[in-house]
């Protein structure tokens, strides 16, 4: 594994501020002021900030009340995520015409394995190639990090901001890292750097020099995971992105139904289990369709788009007012299906644009729970009890 390892060379590639840089593309009087983006109320909160608006202490996920108390001349706009994903697919197609093997791992975030090609290019030249074209073709600023594995380029990329790029030669990685905070590393998150901190680690080098047993101790898993990361060593492959356009659920009952809270529960379980699919992807949403099968099996459908989402309460109710709209002729219905297409990259934190902060942790506690005890483990109460195989028509559900 570890020559495997000291043979590769993996780019990462990260847009700086990737909706405020394509918001001043659209306003360039934005340029130079602190910016945030994301709701516009009180109880929103900050989706992403200029480096002017950084500089103030602001940052992402931030209550938007908390933001403007800390820079009361900050701009506030909305997102235009119709925008972000058309500079994301453009950037995408760039690199997909450029380079042998590459992963969008979010809209704005990007690794590229250029193993081999010292054959036939510099690879690092051809890195700084890349970049300039992106910057050239977009104008936007993009930096780059460069190493033999995702997690040294991706912590090289964040030290090359804003606009930069920054190669880590090899053999060097761990002197690299040493110096950096320990919130440098892939995986800790603000709760584990205050755990190591009350530790007294502070700076790779001293997670670099623990007993890897201590930290998978006191992290678990994670602590053999993180050490690894502390010492630059990571095997993870780069996955080759493959665009996925929609996903969906479909559900043919034992028995024909014309209960319609019955009908109306299933959706919303189906539509809730969908929307945690695509949390999961780290994916968003602009189409929601459904499907109603009557029991003469003609198929009917109808569907909406919304602003992209991953949010339950959001697609839920779309998704019953499609129901309502859809469900005239009173027949008795043998399937039901749910589809969400028009997918993009993107995690939950695009939904801040109107998302008040109790709503994210709402739904960040709900998906851990998800993840640690099984999908089944947490549910809205409206679809308590909702199992589609022992349905009896005319009795309604039984468990």
């Amino acid at each position: 594994m570890q020559a495997l390892n000291s043979d590769r060379t993996i780019v990462h590639l990260d847009l700086d501020s990737f909706f405020v840089s394509v918001s001043i593309l659209q306003k360039p009087a934005l340029r130079g002021k602190p910016v945030l983006v994301g709701g516009q109320g009180d109880r929103g909160v900050v989706a992403a900030c200029s480096y002017e608006a950084r500089e103030y202490g602001i940052h992402s996920a931030m209550p938007m009340r908390t933001a403007r108390r800390l820079c009361p001349e900050a701009i506030v706009i909305r997102g235009d995520y119709e925008e972000y994903s058309k500079f994301s697919n453009t950037i995408t197609d760039i690199i997909k015409e450029k380079v042998p093997i590459y992963e969008k791992s979010s809209i704005d975030e990007f690794y590229v394995d250029l193993t081999g090609m010292d054959r036939f290019f510099g690879c690092y030249k051809f890195a700084s190639e890349l970049r300039q074209f992106i910057i050239k073709e977009t104008h936007l600023p993009i930096s780059l990090g460069f190493s033999k594995n995702k997690t040294v380029s991706k912590v090289a990329t964040g030290e090359a901001k804003p606009n930069g790029q920054r190669k880590v030669d090899f053999g060097t990685e761990k002197n690299f890292l040493a110096p950096l905070s320990v919130k440098k590393i892939p995986m800790v998150g603000e709760k584990t750097y205050q755990l190591l901190r009350s530790m007294g680690v502070e700076k790779v080098n001293t997670l670099q020099l623990m007993p890897v047993e201590l930290l998978e101790m006191v992290l678990g898993e994670n602590g053999s995971t993180i050490w690894r990361k502390a010492n630059g060593i990571d095997n993870s492959p780069v996955v080759p992105y493959q665009e996925r356009k929609s996903i969906s659920s479909e559900e043919t009952f034992d028995s024909d139904t014309i209960d319609v809270n019955f009908l109306r529960s299933v959706f919303i379980t189906m539509t809730e289990k969908l929307a945690f699919q695509l949390r999961k992807e780290n994916k968003l949403t602009s189409c929601l369709t459904i499907k109603i099968r009557y029991s003469d099996f003609n198929t009917h459908t109808m569907q909406a788009r919304i602003p992209f989402t991953s949010c339950d309460h959001i697609l839920i109710a779309k998704a019953k007012e499609l129901f309502d709209k859809l469900y005239t002729k009173r027949m008795l219905i043998r399937l039901i299906g749910v589809r969400f297409s028009h997918l993009v990259g993107g995690g939950h934190q695009i939904n801040l644009f109107e998302d008040s902060q109790e709503i994210i942790q709402l739904y960040q506690a709900m998906d851990k729970i998800r993840i640690r005890f099984g999908e089944n483990k947490i549910h809205r109460a409206i679809s308590e009890g909702t199992n589609f195989k022992t349905f009896n028509p005319f009795n309604g559900m039984t468990r």
